[in-house]
């Protein structure tokens, strides 16, 4: 500590007496306040109920905005493997690419309209948990079942040069380059938790609205790069998705600490909704920031993993194709 100005100490100290804090709730129960909550308790300035754990895991709510969201997708994206299986039989789109994508919707639900939506009214750790389903779970299982290369299946010609026009514009190669998107992730978390916004949102649905599919188109432009399932403008090679995602862990992390460490509430809606049960609003931000911290940490291990494994299987493929390559040069010099 003799290297950390007196400032920097005191900050220290205090988010290390903060982890003691949390390390007596376990991950499993503070995961588990995001399936208590009855669906009065979003109302803003409404004394909130004591949670029944019985009866909360009915409260799910029926928004038209995602419900309907949800079923043009999943419409569009299984109205679009019945043509592709069906005009390539012996090429057909893989069902678990389908299975991914239908997880990444299922996960969006879970998110909007579970006892989560119903909850994250009320509890600050509860919005986090539902904001880590959009940005951590949706997006990436949504870009793993490659649907821009399934719309490159099912469209006709026509359309298919559309497309392909469309994402190598200058627009889509603007928005989609690797840093971009890196920064646009960050500045979106950041910007979010950090302002008048998100306290704002608490209380305007249109703004709340906004707040979910600003999170959601962040974390699909984020995950683009890395994943690489589909036709991008930007392909990064193996090693630099690494890379990519290695740098985007610390930042997720430090901004998870940084709310673990606060010493007053920065939402005021959290302070008015009156309840007499579960953590104090300002407890209640620190395990919003233990969650962004460690499940963004998992998340992102997660999808180091995964490109690794990628990684390999590129690497078995082409040294395949070498050997495969180097022997009928072979036959063609012997015969």
């Amino acid at each position: 500590m003799a290297a950390l100005t007196p400032r920097a100490a005191r900050r220290f100290h205090r988010v290390r007496a903060r982890m003691e804090q949390m390390r007596r709730l376990s991950i499993p129960a503070v995961l588990g306040w995001a399936f208590l909550a009855p669906s009065v308790a979003s109302a803003h300035g409404v004394d909130a109920p004591r949670p029944a754990f019985a009866s909360v895991l009915a409260e799910w709510s029926f928004d038209p905005v995602a419900v309907l969201g949800l079923l043009v997708a999943g419409g569009m994206y299984l109205w679009a493997v019945r043509r592709v299986d069906t005009a390539h039989p012996t090429n057909r789109h893989p069902r678990w690419r389908t299975w991914l994508f239908l997880g990444g919707l299922a996960a969006i639900g879970v998110a909007l309209l579970s006892p989560i939506e119903a909850y994250e009214g009320v509890l600050f750790s509860v919005h986090m948990v539902q904001h880590m389903l959009l940005q951590l779970v949706a997006a990436p299982l949504l870009l793993a079942g490659a649907p821009i290369t399934l719309t490159l299946r099912a469209a006709s010609p026509a359309w298919r040069r559309r497309i392909l026009a469309v994402l190598h514009s200058r627009a889509v190669r603007a928005i989609s380059f690797p840093v971009v998107a890196w920064v646009f992730f960050a500045a979106t978390n950041w910007g979010w938790h950090f302002s008048t916004l998100y306290n704002e949102a608490l209380e305007n649905q249109a703004l709340h609205y906004l707040q979910h599919a600003h999170f959601l188109l962040a974390a699909l432009l984020f995950w683009w790069p890395a994943l690489g399932a589909d036709p991008s403008p930007w392909r990064l090679p193996h090693p630099v998705r690494l890379f990519y995602l290695f740098l985007a862990m610390p930042q997720q992390s430090f901004l998870g600490v940084s709310l673990l460490g606060t010493s007053s509430v920065l939402y005021p809606h959290y302070v008015t909704n009156v309840r007499d049960w579960g953590p104090s609003p300002l407890e209640d931000q620190h395990i919003g920031g233990m969650i962004m911290w460690v499940v963004g940490d998992v998340a992102f291990l997660a999808g180091m993993a995964l490109v690794v494994i990628l990684w390999m299987r590129h690497e078995e493929r082409r040294t395949a194709r070498l050997d495969a390559r180097l022997a009928a040069q072979r036959a063609t010099r012997e015969g």
